[in-house]
């Protein structure tokens, strides 16, 4: 596995940065049914606001995961759809996704009983009495 956590061109962090913020997940698994209009993503991920999707589509673009086609209409028309790339993605984000669907009522009981909000020391100490590799 690669390990440059500690450089600035790390493609790990580069990619991470990209789709690990709110949106760009459900964006792209949105369009990996096919192309749509804006409008359609908006209708698909409903609490979006029109200026973050409009941000967001742009910074895939920009990224190259998804594609826009402008048609000289009036109004115009615009289509976007995932690029070779933002498709090849797809594979692992399904399996992501999995493990979210799995996890995530685990992750959320978790929560709410309040696992991890002990200080540090103890919150390590207590790891590491259950087996888990210390951090030192």
């Amino acid at each position: 596995m690669t390990d440059c956590s500690d450089r600035e061109d790390c493609p790990i962090r580069d990619v991470f940065d990209r789709i690990g913020d709110r949106w760009s997940v459900l964006i792209l698994r949105t369009l990996s049914s096919g192309t749509m209009r804006f409008t359609a993503v908006r209708r698909a991920i409903p609490d979006i606001s029109q200026r973050m999707l409009a941000q967001t589509l742009r910074r895939l673009e920009t990224d190259g995961l998804i594609s826009r086609t402008i048609y000289p209409t009036i109004p115009p028309r615009v289509d976007y759809a995932l690029t070779e790339v933002g498709a090849s993605f797809m594979a692992p984000l399904d399996g992501l996704i999995a493990w979210a669907v799995e996890n995530g009522p685990a992750i959320r009981a978790m929560r709410a009983r309040g696992v991890g909000t002990l200080p540090a020391a103890q919150s390590t100490s207590a790891l590491n009495a259950a087996g888990a590799p210390s951090n030192a």
